[in-house]
């Protein structure tokens, strides 16, 4: 079983995979395999979370950088996937592209392996920033179901994922975003066929409004240094700070994905504020990726 995106688990699924990530002294389902990373882009947190994800369930993580690979310049994206089947159990990527990953998910059913594919991140979904994200909201709040959460700044790969698993769980959606930046109506379209609550709003204040969670991310993702300055601009008006926290419940959690740029999307008093919950959201990161794994090798077991 493939997760390039969110809505690749079930409500189920989804449900054993935040129980499972609960737990701190797992069983062993990776104990002597080995589990290929590949980091096209940097990361701290997902490479971090991962890797130690791997060790808890008794597996060990090779960790690949992009050019070691070079997807489509040293080989196909298909030979590497192929390659990488050959010695892994699983195959973890964080990539430019999402076509990158269906490009291997393809090539391996082709060939009739049943080498999973995870994704780490890419430029459409980051399912597993998604499922820390509701381990975090069900820790504080105690519940997903009825938590409605206020999405600041750019409708973006974190956003989607993040709309769609929320969905998943009977949680409600807001979204402000800029002109541009907003979901489309395909975003829209696959949130509410999910079940899902999703508004898109037209300012911060009517998003912030009583919201159980306030959650941004950075404004200028990578790949996009391009466009800082004007994005910049634009998003000026998109920032979680304490004006805004005020507008949302009385016990509202601040949430951001990390890295985080204090004084743009967010400001330093918030995200070191008492109603910050960042660090336990990056910790959750392990947690959830060990659940996601220990989930999948789960049902691959069920399926022999």
């Amino acid at each position: 079983m493939d997760v390039l995106k969110s809505s690749d688990l079930t409500a189920d699924a989804l449900a054993d995979v935040l129980e499972r990530a609960k737990e701190r002294t797992p069983a062993q389902p990776l104990l002597g395999l080995g589990a290929a990373l590949v980091f096209e882009f940097p990361s701290a947190r997902t490479r971090n979370a991962a890797e130690m994800a791997v060790v808890q369930l008794g597996g060990h993580p090779v960790t690949i950088r992009g050019e070691e690979v070079g997807f489509d310049r040293r080989e196909s994206v298909e030979d590497v996937a192929r390659t990488l089947a050959c010695y892994h159990s699983i195959i973890l990527a964080r990539v430019a592209k999402h076509t990158t990953l269906e490009r291997m998910s393809a090539a391996l059913h082709d060939a009739g392996s049943s080498v999973p594919v995870v994704n780490l991140l890419s430029d459409v979904e980051h399912p597993t920033q998604a499922l820390a994200d509701l381990l975090t909201i069900e820790q504080c709040l105690g519940r997903l179901r009825d938590v409605s959460v206020a999405f600041i700044g750019d409708a973006n790969n974190v956003a989607r994922s993040l709309g769609d698993a929320l969905a998943l769980v009977g949680a409600s959606l807001r979204v402000a975003s800029p002109a541009g930046f907003a979901f489309g109506p395909d975003d829209v379209e696959r949130v509410r066929g999910l079940g899902g609550e999703l508004v898109l709003c037209d300012s911060v204040k009517e998003a912030a409004e009583g919201a159980d969670v306030l959650y941004t991310d950075v404004w200028v993702s990578m790949g996009e240094e391009a466009e800082a300055e004007e994005k910049r601009k634009m998003f000026r008006p998109y920032s979680i700070d304490a004006t805004l926290v005020d507008l949302a419940s009385a016990d509202a959690i601040v949430m951001h994905c990390l890295p985080a740029h204090r004084g743009e999307e967010i400001s330093a008093e918030v995200l070191d504020g008492p109603r910050s919950r960042v660090w336990l959201q990056a910790e959750n990161r392990l947690h959830s990726i060990r659940g996601l794994l220990s989930h999948l090798f789960a049902v691959e077991q069920r399926g022999r």
